[in-house]
């Protein structure tokens, strides 16, 4: 059964949706860093590591997305992964005080969040 959702409902629905995942990546990234600290990890291992987070959380905004709207669900979760990116790269650049950031790693992680999402979206 389709439900009716109001604009303002949807935009408001996206941002919970959004500080929920950062709020999940920000838990996450911590754990790393302690994990990191108590065992010593490689770089290597915390780049992969760093890679699976966005993955995950992504996939879960993606499905829930897709859970709450009931149509297009791979569409919201695209949505929801590309939002995602959109927010990660702006804080990049702020933090980087420019685009000279911009690498082929940007262009492999927007693809994996807005696979991730658009995958979490399609199996909900």
């Amino acid at each position: 059964m389709l439900k009716k959702f109001t604009f303002s409902s949807r935009v408001t629905f996206v941002l919970k949706s959004l500080l929920v995942s950062y709020l999940l990546t920000a838990g996450l990234l911590l754990l790393l860093s302690l994990l990191l600290y108590r065992f010593s990890l490689s770089e290597r291992v915390v780049s992969v590591s760093i890679t699976g987070i966005y993955i995950v959380v992504t996939f879960l905004a993606g499905f829930i997305a897709g859970k709450r709207e009931g149509s297009r669900k791979f569409l919201w979760g695209l949505m929801m992964g590309i939002l995602y990116f959109l927010v990660l790269a702006l804080v990049s650049i702020g933090v980087n005080r420019g685009i000279s950031a911009f690498s082929m790693n940007f262009l492999t992680v927007l693809a994996l969040c807005s696979g991730s999402g658009m995958l979490g979206g399609m199996l909900s």
